[in-house]
């Protein structure tokens, strides 16, 4: 259990059921379903993915989530895709409260529910982004990615949609690109599946509510991430001193290092910040002789 006294970040990766963590965040012979309790053993929270592409889970998969998180964990569900991509969020008001009561087992336990909104998603859908908000309940923070180039400029659009997220105290999801699309020449097919899927857009620091949330895209190459995450630790520092509650989300292009760059990011940040120490991942314990 947390120290209530402490400062509060929470780290977490893109999702906890990946088969390539096993020998390292897992145990080597480990079933996928107990990942998610080794998972919350080592990180707070989770993007939870899922529900993005998947949609709303089922009830009794719900329950069994609430089962195997303790309760300073917490998930960070996307919009289902279907909401946000096909219906642009227009006319969603059933089929969102319907998303919603479909998670109402994992009660304060929900962090930042994430909304990501296509490219093309501009200025003149706002009003749609906004009866959304207007409708979001108070209990669940809420989380904003926009895309569309011109939320990057600075202007005039730029302007309302900051103004619209502070009113509703919801936060503007910050993806970190900068490592992934960096000059280093990598021929990986995994690095070039992940600059064509992340939209190369200028990173924009700014907390419009009370859980500033990152999305860290890192690079295989550890002195490139290394010093792109420079900066954060200082920023991440200032918005705990504030009172925010931060959450650091860690990409890698194919994510099997995600979990090790995950922790070598919180070494650095725990050396300038009193948080708890990460506990060791499960599956580099030594196993026991048979």
């Amino acid at each position: 259990m947390t120290d209530a006294s402490r400062p509060t970040l929470h780290l977490g990766l893109p999702m906890w059921a990946n088969s390539d963590w096993r020998g390292t965040l897992y145990p080597p012979h480990s079933k996928s379903g107990d990942w998610l309790e080794e998972y919350a053993k080592v990180f707070n929270a989770v993007e939870g993915n899922t529900t993005f592409y998947s949609g709303a889970p089922k009830v009794e998969t719900v329950v069994n989530w609430a089962r195997q998180a303790p309760e300073d964990f917490r998930f960070c569900f996307k919009l289902p895709a279907r909401l946000t991509h096909e219906q642009r969020l227009a006319g969603i008001e059933r089929e969102f409260d319907d998303f919603i009561a479909r998670l109402a087992p994992l009660h304060d336990r929900l962090g930042p529910m994430m909304v990501q909104l296509p490219r093309d998603f501009g200025p003149r859908e706002l009003p749609f982004l906004e009866a959304l908000l207007a409708r979001w309940p108070p209990s669940i923070p809420c989380a904003v990615e926009v895309r569309h180039e011109e939320f990057f400029h600075k202007g005039q659009a730029e302007r309302d949609l900051n103004r619209l997220l502070i009113t509703y105290a919801a936060d503007r999801v910050m993806l970190d690109v900068r490592a992934v699309f960096s000059s280093s020449i990598d021929p990986s097919s995994a690095l070039i599946k992940a600059r064509q899927e992340k939209p190369k857009r200028p990173l924009h620091v700014i907390s419009t509510g009370n859980f500033p949330l990152i999305r860290f895209i890192g690079h295989f190459e550890d002195t490139i991430n290394q010093a792109c995450f420079t900066p954060w630790i200082e920023q991440l520092a200032l918005w705990i001193k504030q009172g925010k509650t931060p959450f650091l989300f860690v990409h890698t292009p194919d994510n099997r290092g995600a979990p090790k760059l995950a922790r070598a990011l919180y070494r650095r940040l725990k050396d300038g910040i009193d948080l708890d120490p990460l506990r060791e991942f499960p599956g580099e314990r030594q196993q026991p002789l048979l």
